[in-house]
């Protein structure tokens, strides 16, 4: 056995005689890989596939079509495989003990493709009531085979009581005159190499040159990046100086002895509280106004007329004193507690 790491439609420019072997869980030929292939095997030798999923070219190109068996009630997918030849088959069905999606071969042409094995979710009586899972196909001088169930070839299968006999039944259609090509190239988990860093790391001048460019790199982004780092200067934000200023200007007036000039700026001020505070934009005279400031400041109407008459008399004297002045303070300031 010859185990080939290229691709089919490179390796088989050297035109080998013999059995390419195929097998994992998805076989994605282009179309220009599945002509050369066919063409391969028009000569005269055999190809095996063997895979869950074609790709689309080559199922268009067999006139082939899959379809996933759907579990029954018990939701399990544990198939049982049987070949149709009575002499290699063995027994009544092989049994994979394992939940595994079942495909199968929904669409085949007759007349080009020969049920060669079938499974099914399920014992069955006759091979009538399975599904075809492996197929021949004549092409030209040479063979395909081609199989729908990969899983027939695993450790787990195969090391469970008999059922090596299904896979030795699959195998025993091949040739084995000529010599077998085992693909590794569309293996999953091939081994190997496509990164390009595998082929730095593996020559150790080109090694060094790539550690020596990361290591420049980290030094230039601390210490290039360290030089050009500028402090952030922290900017105060403005302060609010409305009751410095206001505390100010009332010493200044406190200090000329401006005492009504000071209650008169007082009385304003106590308006637009009312204003903001209260939202009352009614005229003093107004009954309902009283009414609605008594309600919302917890005073009496008799208390709010009392303030009233202040206001007033404050306002009609030419000049008032500093005990006035406080008293006219003490009660507005009832009104803010």
């Amino acid at each position: 056995m010859e185990k080939v790491d290229v691709p089919p439609f490179e390796f088989l420019n050297s035109e080998p005689g013999g059995t390419y072997f195929f097998l994992n869980n998805y076989l994605d030929f282009d179309k220009a890989e599945v002509k050369k292939i066919l063409n391969w095997v028009e000569e005269g030798n055999t190809v095996f596939l063997a895979a869950s999923y074609f790709s689309e070219s080559l199922r268009d190109t067999l006139q082939l079509e899959t379809s996933t068996l759907i579990p029954g009630g018990n939701f399990t997918s544990r198939p049982y495989v049987s070949l149709v030849n009575k002499k290699l088959q063995q027994s009544n069905a092989w049994h994979f003990d394992h939940d595994v999606n079942l495909e199968y071969f929904s669409r085949i042409d007759t007349l080009k493709h020969t049920i060669l094995g079938v499974g099914s979710l399920k014992e069955y009586r006759s091979q009538e009531e399975a599904y075809p899972l492996f197929l021949h196909s004549e092409w030209g001088k040479g063979n395909i085979y081609i199989h729908s169930f990969p899983e027939a070839f695993s450790n787990y299968f195969l090391l469970k009581e008999d059922n090596y006999k299904y896979a030795e039944g699959v195998l025993a259609y091949l040739d084995n005159k000529g010599p077998v090509y085992w693909d590794r190239y569309y293996k999953t988990g091939k081994k190997f190499h496509t990164s390009p860093l595998y082929i730095l790391l593996n020559n150790r001048a080109l090694k060094w040159a790539y550690y020596f460019i990361l290591i420049g790199a980290v030094l230039f982004i601390i210490f290039e990046g360290k030089r050009k780092q500028r402090p952030v200067p922290v900017v105060e934000p403005l302060k609010n100086q409305t009751y410095e200023y206001s505390r100010t200007i009332a010493d200044l007036y406190l200090e000329q002895k401006q005492y009504k000039a000071l209650a008169l700026k007082k009385i304003d001020h106590f308006y637009d509280y009312i204003r903001t505070r209260y939202r009352i934009f009614s005229a003093w005279q107004e009954e309902k106004t009283l009414r609605e400031l008594s309600q919302k400041s917890g005073h009496s109407i008799e208390d709010i007329n009392d303030l009233r008459a202040l206001f007033t008399d404050i306002s009609r004297k030419p000049e008032i004193s500093k005990e006035e002045l406080r008293e006219l303070n003490e009660k507005i300031d009832s009104y803010k507690q």
